[in-house]
């Protein structure tokens, strides 16, 4: 059976590093200028060089993101940057604009990804891409499972399906509600996702959300339950979501699917429930299947109060672990004290729980309390822990 890519966001050089290590086969990065995530902490060239190097050296790929649609002013300099990204060894760029695509292909042997937000919903519009030299095409998020299979049918590039993640409440990202509202071009790097905005909605003079505001955002896209299908279909590359997302969020989703996505190809009894539980660990919205099963309902969207819950329960980082003395340099990331059971989350193992017997600073200073983030701190490790594991408080 043949096993897909597993593609993951990364909105610096750390969270690219933990997509990796955690079982993703490729990034995809957007770069200081032509990405449409502007807010993200996008890279600069050498950054993205940096993590070429690291992604190669361990059998992965980058692909970077310029999907914007731009206006006459945002093509200067665009040329001599995808040259230096061809240089740099980046393993395809993601394009939406006719024009950006044309011009890679003209400057560039680099390979072409079609962006989602070219809105391709059919076999007829891949192949005109792939006829145009692009090797592979981002599909829609509009399009159900029985749609998809019609589509992967007759299609002759690769594919790449969405299967983790935020959803656009319009019609694939094409909103202009930010650039009404805010004057910041979504289109062009900016929304404001005034879709999560409170709002009172009125019937002429009639207020109809009396008892709460009104919001009109979807629920995040949650797939676990449809990868057999998408495997069974022969699609190329399974993507994740969220390159403004934490550090613990890309590393529970990317293993969850990893070891789901490996599970199912190797015939492996799966156990659906387990890896949903696995993944709520790091939501912090509530999610639904978008269109997989169809046209997507009142189920999947948020009209009311904003989901969003922030959890706190990634505590902390493995910096460096000594054998000799079997204790572990950690980073902080939330609070906890001396005494709490943790739970140690990493690719190489299921996930272990233990006791934090001892809480020392760098200095060896006996502490407590862990509560100033990013401190380093030294505790006892009653097994050998490596850098990038991850110390989370169990559900």
């Amino acid at each position: 059976m043949k096993k897909p890519e597993l593609l993951a966001p990364a909105g610096d050089l750390e969270k690219l590093k933990i997509a990796l290590l955690y079982g993703a086969d490729a990034v995809y990065l957007g770069g200081v200028s032509f990405s449409l995530r502007a807010r993200a902490s996008n890279f600069t060239v050498e950054d993205i060089a940096e993590g070429v190097r690291f992604a190669h050296s361990h059998g992965k790929r980058v692909y970077v993101t310029t999907n914007i649609f731009p206006h006459p002013d945002d093509l200067e300099g665009f040329v001599p940057y995808v040259k230096k990204l061809e240089e740099i060894g980046v393993d395809a760029l993601i394009c939406a604009s006719s024009g950006m695509i044309g011009l890679v292909r003209k400057h560039t042997n680099l390979n072409v990804h079609v962006s989602t937000q070219q809105s391709v919903l059919n076999h007829k519009a891949v192949n005109f891409w792939h006829e145009r030299g692009a090797s592979r095409t981002v599909l829609a998020r509009e399009l159900s499972l029985t749609a998809l299979e019609k589509l992967a049918r007759h299609s002759e590039s690769e594919l790449e399906v969405f299967i983790h993640g935020g959803m656009c409440v319009s019609y694939s990202g094409k909103c202009t509600l930010s650039n009404t509202m805010s004057n910041r071009d979504a289109n062009r790097g900016g929304c404001a996702h005034s879709c999560r905005w409170n709002y009172d909605l009125f019937s002429g003079e009639d207020k109809l959300n009396r008892s709460m505001p009104f919001a009109m955002s979807s629920k995040d896209l949650q797939s676990v339950r449809h990868i057999s299908k998408l495997i069974d279909l022969n699609i190329d590359s399974l993507k994740i979501e969220g390159r403004m997302k934490s550090v613990h969020y890309i590393a529970t989703v990317v293993r969850t699917y990893r070891k789901l996505i490996d599970d199912l190809t190797e015939d492996i009894d799966v156990d659906i429930p387990k890896y949903l539980l696995e993944i709520k660990k790091a939501e912090n919205r509530l999610t639904s299947e978008g269109f997989m099963n169809g046209m997507a309902g009142v189920d999947e969207q948020l009209y009311n109060l904003r989901s969003e819950q922030p959890t706190q329960a990634f505590v902390g980082m493995v910096l460096d672990y000594d054998d000799d003395s079997r204790t572990a340099l950690i980073e902080q990331r939330n609070y906890f004290e001396a005494g709490d059971t943790l739970e140690i989350f990493t690719p190489r193992f299921e996930p272990v729980l233990f006791k934090v017997d001892s809480l020392r600073d760098e200095e060896g200073e006996t502490i407590d309390v862990a509560r100033h983030p990013k401190q380093r701190l030294i505790i006892d490790a009653p097994f050998e822990m490596k850098p990038f594991d991850i110390l989370r408080k169990p559900k």
